[in-house]
Formats: structure tokens, sequence, C-alpha cells
């Protein structure tokens, strides 16, 4: 099958996606999968899962493309013989084949996955509560390794309440026989016919937030804005076939799962693993993208997994490492640090890594997943910027070496047909380049809202531009309409390129000055040894909590290995680098034992999280 073929037959001349009325993202799965079997591809080796549970070096599974089509339509049948097309389906379950056969069977079956975890999670229970009595499943899919915790969870509920628990490998090979496209069901035409639309139109799944800033709300993501996004992380990223994707990313994550299906949609090898054996052992993940034949590698990661890489992911004595078969390595899911970049290029270089592969990317759950990645040769780029004008809400570009130089990573450029415009979130004016706003994005991309949250689906996805720019407007293209998502998130253009400079709830405000959480917490990451890397939360205490005055707190984790009776010296450097660099005298500062400082299930720094902890 060539696959850029049955890609570009999406695309129009000028770039522009067309997505035909009545296709689904399953539709398209086994539309690939079938041209496939017409070629005799359906042997091939797509899938291979490590499981390190009971062997430290790993025993590896693996899978052909009719394996996967078989386990995928096995699924789908036997929750049609007890479900209809439109019904929730929870994924309950730690990454692993399973996983993948659950949420792309739940497609085929015409139903909504939910995305979510093993019960066994440490951590997270509150979050999955909240999830479970927001999206109210009627089924919910398991594998053998979790069923027993899945059940427990549901134990005190009355029968007649319970979601019917699957567990997924469990399942024969034999129900594949008898599935049935659900658009040919007489519930899928009443569902067509009730909705008055086109089944790319049609629910795909429910992606809940992390929650890190706030209740976690189900994203309603369609067929047609999932493909849409699909189609231009293909184009923009200029992926090279015949690829291999490695990843470790929690599937219940979008940047884990959207990856995991676009993959399995268009029949890429895809070699994986779980978070918690790259933590124990980022070797592993090093390992993984060694260069394997004659396929070019590309994976996925959060800023803090190249820090824990280039710290414990290096070979061992007498072990060969060729990381020359690299493509891309796409950063994203957490700000990308510039020392994070430059340890593992400094790293991994003597292996082969091209420096070229590191591609800092933003996105967000709200636009699917991919907004804005590196598109040209120079990357990865970083920028500095006058630390002044930052606070005033400009960014302009100094030497490194100049006094109060900030660091700034590029994200790239937006990923095309897609609107991203920078907008002063109170005017709701488009602001020229060089000048920190909200950021904007339009596009068929876009989720269709939020689960049950009417006014959050307003306020987020249905807004218009005030004014554009006369000039050099990065709307231009885009219809006067109110469908402009509102990120939440401050960044400012340089050269073309997208620069995050923080979130706006996250936003510092101390005597009329704006201050970044990362700008502070990269000032005490590197106060001290001390600090445990990436493990920094700054706040802001508000006037009204505190009674008129502003003032800033600060919590840091204690390094591995160091000693709790230098938390004292290490406060006091701490203390003076914030003074020094940002002019702030910060109310208070902790540091706190390894893992104290809480996390979003996605694995980000909560800060509002810690704000209330601390406040309580």
């Amino acid at each position: 099958m060539d696959l850029s073929q049955a890609i570009g037959q999406f695309f129009d001349d000028k770039g522009n996606i067309n997505l035909p009325p009545q296709v689904t993202l399953a539709g398209l799965c086994e539309m690939l999968y079938m041209a496939d079997a017409a070629t005799g591809g359906t042997e091939r080796h797509c899938l291979r899962f490590w499981d390190f549970s009971t062997n430290r070096d790993g025993e590896a599974r693996d899978f052909n493309r009719r394996e996967v089509n078989t386990r995928i339509k096995a699924v789908a049948t036997r929750l049609q013989q007890t479900g209809t097309i439109g019904d929730r389906v929870a994924i309950l379950a730690g990454n692993s084949p399973e996983y993948i056969f659950a949420f792309m069977g739940s497609l085929y079956a015409g139903m909504v996955p939910v995305p979510l975890y093993d019960p066994n999670e440490p951590g997270h229970a509150d979050h999955l509560t909240a999830v479970l009595g927001d999206s109210s499943p009627k089924f919910v899919l398991t594998n053998s390794a979790a069923a027993a915790s899945v059940r427990r969870l549901f134990a005190d509920r009355p029968s007649s309440e319970r979601p019917r628990i699957l567990a997924v490998d469990s399942l024969p090979d034999t129900l594949a026989a008898d599935f049935v496209n659900p658009m040919e069901t007489e519930a899928g035409r009443a569902v067509l016919a009730h909705s008055q639309g086109a089944p790319v139109d049609l629910p795909a799944f429910l992606q809940y937030t992390s929650g890190s800033t706030r209740t976690p709300a189900g994203v309603m993501l369609s067929n047609r804005s999932i493909m849409t996004n699909v189609l231009q992380i293909f184009a923009a990223a200029g992926l090279k076939t015949p690829l291999r994707l490695v990843s470790w990313l929690p599937l219940h994550h979008d940047m884990g799962i959207i990856l995991a299906a676009f993959v399995t949609i268009l029949g890429l090898e895809m070699e994986m693993m779980t978070p918690r054996d790259f933590i124990q052992q980022p070797r592993r993940w090093t390992k993984q993208i060694h260069k394997r034949d004659e396929l070019t590698t590309y994976t996925v990661v959060p800023n803090f997994a190249l820090e824990l890489a280039a710290r414990y992911g290096l070979p061992e004595d007498g072990e060969q490492l060729d990381l020359s078969g690299l493509d891309g390595v796409i950063v994203g899911s957490e700000p990308v640090t510039p020392k994070a970049v430059r340890q593992f290029i400094e790293a991994f270089g003597p292996h082969g890594l091209p420096e070229s592969v590191i591609r800092p990317s933003y996105g967000l759950a709200e636009a699917s997943l991919l907004v804005t990645t590196p598109q040209t040769p120079v990357r990865p780029r970083i920028v500095h910027v006058d630390r002044d004008d930052l606070a005033q809400g400009k960014a302009t570009v100094v030497d490194e070496n100049a006094a109060g130089a900030v660091a700034l990573m590029s994200n790239g450029s937006v990923v095309r047909p897609q609107q991203l415009a920078i907008v002063d979130p109170d005017t709701r004016e488009e602001l020229a380049d060089g000048t920190i706003g909200e950021l904007w994005c339009h596009g068929e991309n876009m989720a269709v809202g939020y689960l049950d949250r009417p006014e959050e689906t307003v306020a987020t996805f249905r807004n218009s531009l005030a004014k554009r720019l006369e000039t050099n407007s990065r709307a231009a293209g885009a219809p006067e309409d109110d469908r402009w998502m509102a990120t939440g998130d401050l960044g400012v253009f340089i050269d073309d390129e997208i620069f995050i400079t923080g979130r706006i709830k996250d936003l510092i405000v101390i005597a009329g000055r704006n201050h970044y959480p990362q700008d502070i917490e990269y000032t005490v990451e590197h106060a001290s040894d001390h600090v445990r890397p990436n493990c920094v939360a700054a706040f802001a205490i508000d006037a009204a909590e505190e009674g008129g005055t502003e003032r800033l707190v600060i919590f840091a984790e204690r390094d591995l290995q160091k000693a709790e009776a230098d938390d004292a010296a290490a406060i006091e450097a701490i203390r003076a680098a914030v003074v020094k660099n940002h002019g702030i005298t910060p109310e208070d500062i902790r540091i706190v034992a390894p893992d104290e400082i809480s996390r979003s299930s996605s694995g980000k720094i909560a800060r509002r999280v810690m704000k209330t902890k601390y406040l309580g």
C-alpha cells in the first residue's frame, strides 16, 4: 500500500483537507486494512509490547496487521451484542495491546471510548471518581491484569448501576467473524437520521482533561476533528515511511492515545511499554530508539523524559547505541525547557543523535492534539528575551549573555490548514508579533465542546475576534465567525514561530509586574543542586486571600540522596536567586520530600492544587 497516496487523497491541490461525509476513524482504519489485504500486507508486523513485569530485560508480545484487526473486531462484536451505537465505553487499564484493541474496538462498534487508566495507579482516585461520574459509561473495558481492581472500584454500587465490565484479553478471536458495520444497522441509521448529520461529524471519543487546573472536563472529539488533525500531523511533520513509532506515553493521555490510534489506523509499526517501566529504567526507552533495519524512527515524550534519559538512559559499558535512525523526537505535553534539550543533545550526540530531530511542539486536547511543531531545518531553536520587557508583555530578543536574558524555546509553526493568532484576552483583539497574548486557534480539528458544560463550551470554543490586524494578520483565511478556540495559554510569535510563556491562570502578578511560574521555577532549580529537577511549583497567593498584597510561594522537592539537614541552606540559596533574578522576595519557600508535589494524571506540576493545599 502506498501510504502517501492513501493520505494524499484527502488533500486538494491547495493543501486543504476534504473529508468525505461518510468517513469515520473506524471506516478509514478498515479501508486501509482492506487495501493492505489486497496487496498481501496483512502478515506484516505492526505492534510490539514490552512487558517488564516478570523479567527485567522484558518479554516482547508481537502482533501482525491481521491479528490486530481481528482483536479490534472481536471487541467491537462483543460490545455490539449487548450495547448500541453511541454508548460510552470507559477503558480502565494500563498501557498494553488490550488498551489499543479496546479503544479501536469501541470505535468500530460505533461507541464512544473514554480513555482512562488502571485504578491501581496511585494518587488519582478523586480524578477517576469524578470522570466516571461525569461520563456515566455503559461499559468498562479492561484486561486481566487490571480486572480485579476495576471490579473493586464498582463493588459498592448496586448491580443495576454498575457498568458492564469486559476483560478484552478474555474475548475469543472467533467473535471477529460476526462484526457488523454499525452504520449499516437499524440503530446506526436512526442515529444519522436523528442527528441530520454525516458519520464524519459523529462523536469519536471523550478525552478528559488532566485536572491540573480545574475539575476534569470531558472534551468531545468528533471523527472530523481527529482525522483532520491526523492529516495535519502527517503533512506538517514530513513523516518518512516506512516508519516506526516508539512510545511509553500513557494511553489515557490525549497525546498517547491519538498517536497510538494514528499508527494503528495507518498500519504502521509501533513499539511500546508502560510509563512506569520507562521511569524505573530510562535505558529501556533509549534501547528501543536504537536504529533498526531500514525503518525511520519517531518517538514522542514530555520534557522531563529528556532530563531523565540524559541522567539514567546512557548505554552501559560495552553496549552499542545508534540513534542515527531517528527523524523525530517530538517533545510536548508540558513546557519544553532549553536545559532539558541541551542535556539530551549533549548526552546522546556522541551516539549518533542528529540535533535537528528534537522537535518541541505545542498542542492540547481541545484542538484534538497538535497545534504547532517545527517545520524548518533549524531545530530546536532557542531565543533569549529581555526579562523586564517580558514582564510588560513584550518579547525583545537579546544576546544570551545579556543581563536579564530569559531563554525561550520555540514550539515551531502552526500545522496547516489551521489558524493560530495571538489575542488580548480582555479586548479580544489580535496582537502583533512580538507581543504576548493568549493563543486562539481556528480549524476543523477543534473539538466539539465539553460534555454537558454549555457555558464552558461557549467560553472556550465560540469566540470571535473583535479586531484583526490590518496587515500581517495571522487570522487571514479564517471566516468571520465565532469558532475561535481560546486555549488559556500565553505565547508570542517571533520569526513566524510560537514561543509559549505560560498559562493565564498560572500567571503570577506581583506589584503590577507579570512573572511566569516556569521562569521562577527554572531559577529555583538552578539555585541549588539540592533541588530535584522538574519538581518545583511556584504560585502567588491572591491579594483577596491574604489581605491585599500578592505574595510568592515556592515548593521544591529535595533531590534523591540529598539530606533533609541541608534544606535550610538550599532555601537561602533559592531566596537569594529569586530576589536577584526576579526582584521578588518569596513569602514562603518549602523543601519537601520527593514526590510530594501534586501532579495531574498526565504528570504535569499541579500548581493550583498545591496552592489549594497551602491555603487549606
